[in-house]
C-alpha cells in the first residue's frame, strides 16, 4: 500500500497533522511514511513549535489564490491548497471538512492524520493502531470513538 502514495512527488501537511502527531509523540511516522514533506510558513507558525529539519517550508507563489481560499478555509488550509496547486503531484493531509472540501473540488488528493498511521501500520512502520489511537482519545482532536473502532476493525485489530 505504501507503493500507491509514492506516486506523489510532495505531500504538503496542515497544522492539524503536526499537532496530533506531537501530542502522540509519533511525528516521526509522518517522515517513515512521507520522504518528502513539506509545508508553509502560515502551517509552521500556526503549529508554534520548531518543525523538524527534514521538513521543507515553502511559501506560496500566488497569494491571490490563497487569499481566495481563505475565505473558504482557514489560513493554513488556505496556504497548504494554495501550495498544492502550484506543484506537481501533491497529496494533502487535511483533517478539517471544509479543507477536504475545498481539496476535492479542486481534484487534489488528500488524507488525513488517520490515514497515515493507517497506512503506517500497513506498511510495516508501526505495529498496531490501538496504541496510538488510545493516545489520540486523550487529546482534544475530534473524531468520533466510533470511526477509530471501524478503522480498527477494518485493520483486523
Amino acid at each position: 500500500m505504501l507503493k500507491e502514495f509514492q506516486k506523489y512527488s510532495v505531500v504538503i501537511t496542515d497544522t492539524s497533522c503536526f499537532i496530533l502527531l506531537d501530542k502522540i509523540n509519533a511525528l516521526e511516522i509522518l517522515q517513515s511514511v512521507y520522504k518528502n514533506v513539506v509545508t508553509t510558513p502560515e502551517i509552521a507558525a500556526e503549529f508554534g513549535k520548531p518543525l523538524p529539519d527534514w521538513i521543507l517550508i515553502k511559501a506560496v507563489k500566488n497569494k491571490q489564490r490563497q487569499f481566495l481560499y481563505s475565505g473558504k478555509v482557514d489560513a493554513g488550509e488556505a496556504s497548504a491548497i494554495a501550495l498544492a496547486m502550484e506543484l506537481p503531484s501533491p497529496l494533502l493531509i487535511l483533517d478539517d471538512l471544509k479543507g477536504r472540501n475545498l481539496a476535492s473540488q479542486l481534484n487534489l488528493s488528500y488524507t488525513g492524520t488517520l490515514g497515515l498511521l493507517v497506512l503506517a501500520k500497513n506498511a510495516g512502520i508501526i505495529k498496531e493502531l490501538k496504541g496510538y489511537f488510545d493516545k489520540i482519545a486523550d487529546t482534544d482532536f475530534r473524531v468520533s470513538p466510533a470511526l477509530l473502532q471501524t478503522i480498527l476493525e477494518k485493520s483486523g485489530e
